[in-house]
């Protein structure tokens, strides 16, 4: 699959609740850059990507297109949640694509280095790849009451990031399969039989989903400003 070309899927139609922006959370910005065009040049630069997919609320098609003049990307509409927005996004892509990315748009800040391993993974024959970390607190379980029941060992556990990588048949069965309630597109393929690759993730890729969370992506944009021989590698 060497050269094989590369389409991602980017759901961008989060309401951003917790964020208490009052606009889709893909559109706040970040450094006066709205998420959403990071996470697209974000993926872009990493220069295996060809085209990306952009799903948006459908009163926000036109401020999309706006926003991403001149680049390989085509704005479609979304669906009622993210499984319907991934489907709407696989949908507007053609048959020639053979490595199929998802990307969660509120991961603006993602280092284009992860977006490489997860794509040569998938080119070196793995059906699906997701980047990881390893999880550092400690896990318990607790029951209804808030009691704790056991503590887990979390040498085995990691957390995952995106984007996720797919080849691109293995994606379309498992929507065609009819998707079942899974907390991200692996799971899908996973429900399949396939085997899920893991490649190293990176601090940097972690989702903007509270106003602490983007006030830490803001501090992290400004000290890389700061310090642009430290912060090249990873934030632009």
């Amino acid at each position: 699959m060497s050269g094989s070309p590369v389409v991602a899927v980017l759901p961008a139609a989060g309401s951003g609740v917790r964020l208490g922006a009052g606009v889709p959370k893909a559109f706040v910005e970040i450094g006066g850059v709205p998420m959403l065009v990071r996470a697209v040049d974000g993926l872009l630069s990493s220069g295996v990507v060809g085209h990306v997919v952009v799903v948006v609320p459908v009163e926000q098609l036109r401020d999309a297109v706006g926003l991403l003049p001149d680049r390989p990307v085509t704005v479609v509409p979304g669906g009622a949640d993210r499984t319907a927005s991934v489907a709407a996004g696989l949908a507007a892509i053609g048959p020639d694509a053979e490595v199929v990315l998802v990307h969660d748009a509120a991961r603006p800040l993602t280092p284009a280095g992860v977006v490489r391993r997860v794509v040569d993974a998938v080119r070196a024959g793995a059906p699906a790849v997701i980047p990881v970390l390893p999880v550092t607190d400690t896990v318990k379980t607790v029951d209804d009451s808030g009691t704790v029941v056991s503590t887990v060992d979390r040498s085995a556990l990691r957390a995952v990031q995106t984007p996720q990588g797919f080849r691109a048949r293995e994606l379309r069965l498992a929507y065609a399969r009819g998707p079942d309630p899974a907390t991200d597109d692996a799971g899908l393929v996973e429900a399949l039989g396939e085997p899920v690759a893991t490649v190293a993730g990176d601090p940097l890729a972690f989702k903007v989903t509270t106003g602490w969370d983007l006030r830490l992506a803001g501090l992290l944009l400004e000290d890389a400003s700061a310090h642009p021989a430290g912060g090249a590698r990873s934030i632009g």
